[in-house]
């Protein structure tokens, strides 16, 4: 050793100079790590649910973009093109991917009307499901029901 250390020390409230007392190892020793160990799968299985929700929300979103596209592009007098060309266009890619189309044109109903289901991918294994959105728009030079 090159340099000598000294014991640490503290003061007390008179001034009194005092060693500082090391805390003795308890039998507890790691028992946090191992209660975290034992809740970390619950706080990753909560995530993975919040992810999915996420996905759930967007995809449910996207599908309302699409229907909405797809019902407008119905409802002109002379429609743009084919209508689940239309909604995909208006849907990110892997939501078009993973959508179905359905749409009616103008006619006795008076209006034109699109559906878009969109599967919602399963982060968590068995939680997969279909969101759908519906879109109604009403046809040129006729009145709606």
């Amino acid at each position: 050793m090159l340099f000598p250390t000294r014991p640490p020390v503290t003061r007390n409230i008179r001034g009194a100079v005092q060693p500082v007392r090391r805390a003795e190892p308890s039998e507890d020793t790691g028992s946090v790590s191992v209660e975290f160990l034992g809740f970390l799968p619950l706080l990753l299985l909560v995530a993975l649910a919040a992810v999915h929700l996420g996905l759930a929300a967007f995809a449910a979103q996207q599908a309302g973009s699409g229907a909405r596209a797809a019902a407008r592009g119905m409802s002109v007098d002379a429609p743009a093109g084919d209508p689940e060309t239309v909604a995909r266009e208006a849907m990110t890619g892997w939501v078009a991917g993973k959508a179905d189309v359905r749409a009616t044109a103008c006619g006795d109903a008076r209006r034109a009307t699109a559906t878009v289901s969109v599967d919602v991918p399963a982060v968590i294994p068995g939680t997969g499901f279909t969101v759908t959105r519906r879109a109604t728009m009403p046809c040129p030079g006729r009145s709606a029901p």
